[in-house]
């Protein structure tokens, strides 16, 4: 997520072509790029892992899902470079939310950890 905020975030031609086509230029790639760039640091930090990618997974979920309806997996002749990044990214995210599931559940259910140490 961290290498296309540069793109997201300097208004490169492929990120306004997407967002265009979404009907969402510029208020959803400053958005899209601001979301990213929280779930990238809380995966960075080992007590907040869980929930950047928890975070990641929802953006991915989305970006997934605009390749999959409305963009097409090959946008601006990119052979499909980045659908395969939305799902390399998800997939990790999943890994990890999996692997921290129990972090996750620790911070929605007080008491969680005393039943499962």
């Amino acid at each position: 997520m961290l290498q296309t905020l540069f793109f997201k975030f300097s208004g490169a031609e492929e990120s306004v072509y997407i967002f265009s086509k979404l009907g969402m230029e510029p208020w959803g790639r400053i958005g899209t790029g601001i979301i990213e760039l929280i779930a990238s640091i809380l995966l960075l930090i080992p007590r907040t892992i869980v929930f950047g990618a928890v975070l990641g997974l929802g953006v991915m979920s989305g970006a997934l899902l605009f390749h999959l309806t409305r963009l097409g997996v090959v946008v601006m002749d990119d052979h499909g470079q980045l659908f395969v990044y939305a799902l390399l990214v998800f997939f990790s995210c999943a890994i990890l939310t999996w692997s921290f599931r129990r972090q996750l559940f620790a911070f929605f259910v007080p008491g969680f950890n005393d039943h499962f140490q």
